[in-house]
């Protein structure tokens, strides 16, 4: 079993810069590809960015591509997503998610990862 605990979320005004982190633990050996995941009211579990756990191979939505930077540590237990010009459409609740299948790339689609965390909320002010 694997948990996942995101940190970093809050406040920031339009045009400034948050970062995300995301940490596993427990069985973290079986990870695969890592993603971050953001819920608003009318979007649910809109894929962000992920990053596969060998070879850093990384995908990104066109909404964040450029914006975002989505990178693992060399334990491959934590995922960072670095979110630069932030704007009101940022705002949701980001989820960390992982998956224990070994996938070619980064899968875009929710129902390919398992463990999820509890979400930070992100807040981006007019």
């Amino acid at each position: 079993q694997v948990q996942l605990v995101e940190s970093g979320g809050g406040l920031v005004q339009a045009g400034g810069s948050l970062t995300l982190s995301c940490t596993a633990s427990g069985r973290t050996s079986v990870l695969n590809p890592m993603a971050w995941f953001r819920q608003t009211p009318w979007n649910e579990h809109e894929f962000v960015a992920g990053i596969t756990r060998s070879r850093d191979v990384t995908e990104y939505s066109k909404s964040v591509k450029e914006r975002f930077t989505v990178s693992r540590d060399d334990a491959r237990t934590t995922v960072v997503l670095q979110m630069n010009s932030l704007s009101f459409d940022d705002t949701a609740v980001y989820y960390c998610a992982a998956s224990e299948i070994g996938h070619l790339g980064v899968p875009t689609s929710p129902n390919a990862y398992s463990e999820w965390g509890r979400g930070t909320q992100v807040t981006v002010s007019s």
